[in-house]
């Protein structure tokens, strides 16, 4: 599949009302999951997604190599087998103002793999690409938020010049754990081309309240991460399947529903891979542990979540 320019459409794949077929949460809703959280290899990948009968897949690495480093063959070869098993892209998760990019590092890394992923996400069909708000490296927060909103509106910018739409998650960066930090970005850096990416289970490892933050941003979340972990006595985080943790997956999954939420509910389990611990193996996850952790949110919601929603009376579709 060639690279095209950046025509292609954020793949939510809305539902009709009252639609209950394989992969969809509630009208309007799909179940995801971000693919190398299955396997490595693509095979596994597409494996996983086969047995969950979902449609919509996540995109971050394939064998390792992050999308946007994929030489051209790997990346065609790539977009033709997700488009023949079927699945749509929801998003492209960069390394955008992530973790290991930090505010005093070279934005040219950002931009460049900016450009990349706004020819290769119109091939995959996704305007979304996920993105971060830069960590600090020995600046003040003032220099610190300078900078990053700086950064940012540049980047907002740039995906707005090509069709793409940068969905900022609530991990490391300057506004990744605070609520006001967040809305400060969107009014400051924002536009169409700036939202949210809301992760359930952030808030246990990074020490807030996950239902308290959604709260404050709702209105501007046009994707959704679940995950769940909790924390032991001795500062140590586990993560476990929605649900069974510390996160509020219930609470927060209803609250997205009763706002009239639309899009993606993908999962991330970091059973197999975590990627800012450079955590990977293969023994404690796999596409067995994927697929179990897609059939218990699906479980979860249909007894936990859709019976216990409250009509919404008012107020638009985000997502």
């Amino acid at each position: 599949m060639a690279e095209a320019s950046a025509t292609g459409t954020a793949g939510t794949g809305s539902a009709p009302a009252g639609d209950d077929r394989a992969g969809y949460a509630a009208a309007g809703i799909r179940f995801a999951g971000i693919g190398d959280e299955a396997a490595a290899d693509l095979g596994g990948q597409l494996e996983a997604f086969r047995q969950l009968g979902w449609s919509a897949v996540e995109l971050r690495d394939v064998g390792g190599v992050a999308v946007a480093d994929l030489d051209d063959r790997a990346f065609a070869d790539l977009a033709d087998r997700i488009a023949a098993a079927g699945l749509d892209v929801v998003c492209v998760d960069s390394r955008i103002a992530n973790w290991g990019r930090p505010v005093t590092g070279p934005f040219e890394d950002d931009v460049a793999e900016l450009r990349v992923l706004a020819r290769r996400c119109a091939a995959l069909g996704t305007r979304y690409v996920r993105v971060m708000s830069y960590p600090n490296s020995g600046l003040g927060d003032e220099e610190w938020g300078r900078r990053a909103l700086t950064r940012m509106t540049l980047l907002v910018q740039q995906a707005e010049q090509h069709g793409l739409v940068l969905l900022h998650e609530n991990c490391s960066g300057w506004a990744g754990t605070r609520a006001d930090r967040m809305l400060e970005l969107l009014d400051r850096a924002g536009g169409p081309a700036l939202r949210l990416l809301f992760d359930i289970g952030n808030g246990v490892p990074y020490g807030y309240d996950a239902r308290a933050l959604l709260d404050d941003i709702i209105g501007h979340v046009a994707h959704v991460h679940v995950k769940d972990a909790r924390t032991g006595p001795d500062g140590h985080v586990t993560y476990t399947l929605p649900g069974d943790g510390q996160a509020g997956v219930r609470s927060c999954l209803r609250a997205l529903l009763e706002h009239g939420y639309t899009g993606a509910w993908s999962i991330e389990p970091h059973l197999r891979l975590r990627p800012h611990q450079g955590h990977d193996s293969t023994g404690t996850g796999g596409v067995a542990a994927f697929v179990r952790y897609g059939r218990h949110l699906e479980r979860l919601v249909r007894r936990d979540v859709l019976p216990a929603r409250t009509p919404v009376t008012g107020g638009g579709r985000h997502g």
